[in-house]
């Protein structure tokens, strides 16, 4: 795996991230010798309550994107880490996230785009991929339909997967059942017993999890 730290310019400033590229890819600027057959942000929980880039479910969640085969980028909202800015909280964060996939973009031309994030992350996503074609797939990690209304997710068209965790006190697969009962007929769902909303003990599985999806939903390479 190539490593690649990145400063995203970003609405309000510069953005921290860090992207990592399959093996054979190649750096940026660099010709690859075998491109990925997708590219996915992720984004980090919410910023007053400890979110980062480095949060382990989103590195796990990244992780098995990555062991898919897709190049990853991973950054830190506005206001957080190395980020310049405030936290917003009302929605402009979706424009951070509308900016670092002009950076993957850039980094990893020509292939797909996708969103994934988790928690408050997850709810940033749903907030751009109905404004944003650039997103093909979204990859939605305890989607929080208890703590927030997160009924945006119903404007999403994109094809994708939810995973959601047994015990989240957050949000859990039953309350989205009832909630946004639509979803479960156009999003591939699972449920990871029996854990909190840090899927604690369980990262691993949720990484599988992620793997497994993400390559179900590439075509076949020539």
């Amino acid at each position: 795996m190539f490593t690649q730290k990145m400063t995203i310019q970003g609405p309000v400033g510069r953005l921290e991230a860090e992207l990592w590229l399959p093996e054979g890819s190649g750096s940026r600027g660099q010709a690859p010798s075998a491109g990925p057959p997708a590219a996915a942000v992720v984004c980090h929980p919410h910023p007053l309550h400890g979110g980062t880039m480095r949060n382990n479910v989103v590195h796990r969640t990244a992780r098995g994107l990555h062991d898919a085969g897709l190049a990853v980028l991973r950054f830190n909202f506005r206001g957080v880490g190395g980020s310049e800015g405030l936290h917003d909280g009302n929605g402009a964060e979706e424009e951070d996230l509308a900016a670092a996939l002009t950076a993957l973009g850039e980094a990893v031309p020509g292939v797909p785009l996708w969103a994934a994030g988790f928690s408050f992350g997850s709810r940033t996503v749903v907030g751009l991929a109905p404004r944003d074609p650039r997103i093909e797939r979204v990859g939605l990690i305890a989607l929080p339909v208890i703590a927030y209304d997160c009924r945006k997710a119903l404007e999403v068209r994109q094809p994708g997967g939810i995973f959601m965790a047994g015990d989240d006190t957050f949000g859990t697969l039953e309350v989205l059942r009832h909630q946004m009962p639509e979803l479960l007929t156009r999003f591939h769902v699972e449920e990871v017993p029996g854990v909190d909303h840090f899927f604690t003990g369980k990262l691993d599985d949720l990484r599988l999890r992620v793997s497994q999806w993400a390559g179900s939903q590439l075509a076949p390479r020539a």
